[in-house]
This record gives structure tokens, C-alpha cells and sequence, in this order.
């Protein structure tokens, strides 16, 4: 089976491949000081709530936008696990030209994500308005990764990744607004009653929730009409099916973009775990 790990600033999420199937995603807090062993007694603790164990690890994919970690999580895996884990990095070639500049400043999640959202839902299915004798007709993708940081990534039909948008997460916003404004309490982000706020939690969780609506629809508005193709909107992220819900920008709504991206690109430099 193949262990593929996604390290953000927030959380790692881990997932355990069966060939093409899913078998368990887990997530940790991801932690900067984690030496080998630490990172090795979580994972094995995580994996035991599944009922799996090292034993049934044969290879390892690892994205990290966290350098502290990426050592230790290495390590741990060699020694532990006994894999040597392919690492997505800017000088590891993926496949996908990278338009950005410079190429090596796009986060190594980003990429992956862009691999697996053009991989699974660029394809349009063929139809009358299908060109005859020019093969299978794809859209460019935008990604919007609902992380620490919300993300705007767009990929180009060919695919080319060619750049995007970085804005604070939700989460960033509400701690800023509970930091820097002494008569405010601390809120969860939620979709509250009506826009129009009855008292100030309400009026809080409106400005976080809706504001945030509004920056996801006025950015992919703002994208769209820079584009010369038709593409399709893909989330992913903590927030992705509750902003979905409240929109109809998004198209699709993908939790496991990250782990499935991490998957493909295994699969493309090192072929299929035995």
C-alpha cells in the first residue's frame, strides 16, 4: 500500500492507498517540532485506530509546505517504516510547466492539486459541440483550497499551471479581528441565522461567513473574465462544502484533492506499488 502525506501549516492529512482506493484518510495537527520518533508514534497511533500497521507500507509520497517537518517525517519513514518517501519538491518534475515566477516559490501543494484536479475534472465528455478528429476536449480548473491560507490556483486545458491568488484564510480573519479589536469576543466561523445580525457574535459570524462567500465569488468572477477558456471551479479545504453550499461558483467540491494529486504523481515516477 502507499502512504501518501499532505503537511500543511495547520494540519497533515494522511491517507493509505490500495491501488487506486482510499483505504483510510487520517489527520494530524501538524506540529514544527516533531523529531523522528514523535512523528513516528503519531502515525503509527493513527494508523492503528484503522487497524493498520507499518507493515503493510511499501512506498511513501510526502508534500510539506512546513520545512521544519519534512526531515523528520523522512526520517521517521525510513527508519519505521522501512520506505524511502518520494518528496515534492521544485526541482522534482511533475509533469505540469509551471508559468509562475519563479517556478520554485508555487508551494508543493498547490502543484499536486493542480495534477489531480486537471487529471479528474478537466475532461469534458465528448457531445455536439465536440470538435471532430481534435481528441478529447478539456477546460482550464481553478482550485480554491480552503487552507490557513484560501488558495486560487488555475491550470490552463494544455495543462500548464499558470499562477494564482493567496488570501488570508477565514480562520487567519477571525483571529485578527479577535486580536487587534478589544471589545470583540473570539467566534466560531459558522453560517449564522440571517446576514443581518441580531446581536454581536451574529454580526461577527455574518461578516466572517458572507464576507468570505463574497471574496470567493468576486475573485473567481475576476479570474473567469482573464481567461480565454471555459474552466470548472474545484474546492477542497476545511470550508469547501460550506462556501459550496452558498454559491454557485463552485462546481465541484473534492476533500481528498491533495491525497489523490500525491497518488498521481507517485504513480507517474515510480509506477505502481507493488
Amino acid at each position: 500500500m502507499l502512504l501518501a502525506i499532505d503537511v500543511g501549516n495547520s494540519n497533515s492529512s494522511i491517507g493509505v492507498f490500495e491501488g487506486e482506493h482510499l483505504r483510510c484518510e487520517l489527520r494530524l495537527a501538524t506540529h514544527r517540532d516533531w523529531t523522528r520518533d514523535e512523528f513516528a508514534i503519531k502515525l503509527e497511533r493513527a494508523l492503528a485506530l484503522q487497524g493498520m500497521g507499518f507493515a503493510g507500507i511499501h512506498d511513501a509520497v510526502l508534500a510539506s509546505v512546513v520545512p521544519p517537518v519534512t526531515e523528520p517525517i523522512v526520517a521517521a519513514l525510513a527508519r519505521y517504516v522501512g520506505v524511502e518517501a518520494l518528496v515534492v519538491t521544485p526541482a522534482l518534475e511533475t509533469g505540469m510547466p509551471v508559468l509562475y515566477e519563479p517556478p520554485q516559490d508555487v508551494g508543493a501543494d498547490r502543484i499536486v492539486a493542480a495534477i489531480a484536479a486537471h487529471e479528474r475534472y478537466a475532461r469534458l465528455d465528448a457531445g455536439p459541440d465536440a470538435v471532430a478528429g481534435t481528441g478529447p476536449q478539456t477546460t482550464a480548473i481553478i482550485i480554491v483550497d480552503f487552507g490557513t491560507a484560501t488558495t486560487f490556483d488555475v491550470v490552463s486545458p494544455t495543462p500548464e499551471y499558470l499562477g494564482g491568488v493567496i488570501a488570508p484564510g477565514v480562520g487567519i480573519s477571525a483571529d485578527a479581528l479577535f486580536r487587534r479589536a478589544a471589545k470583540l469576543p473570539r467566534v466560531d466561523v459558522a453560517k449564522p441565522a440571517s446576514v443581518v445580525g441580531r446581536n454581536t457574535v451574529g454580526a461577527i459570524q455574518s461578516g466572517l461567513f458572507y464576507g468570505y462567500v463574497g471574496l470567493v465569488e468576486g475573485l473567481l468572477t475576476r479570474i473567469r473574465g482573464e481567461l480565454s477558456w471555459e474552466a470548472r471551479v474545484i474546492a477542497t479545504g476545511g470550508l469547501a462544502r460550506k462556501v459550496a453550499h452558498e454559491t454557485s461558483s463552485i462546481d465541484v467540491v473534492d476533500d481528498n484533492l491533495m491525497l489523490e494529486g500525491l497518488r498521481l504523481l507517485h504513480l507517474r515516477k515510480r509506477g505502481p506499488v507493488r
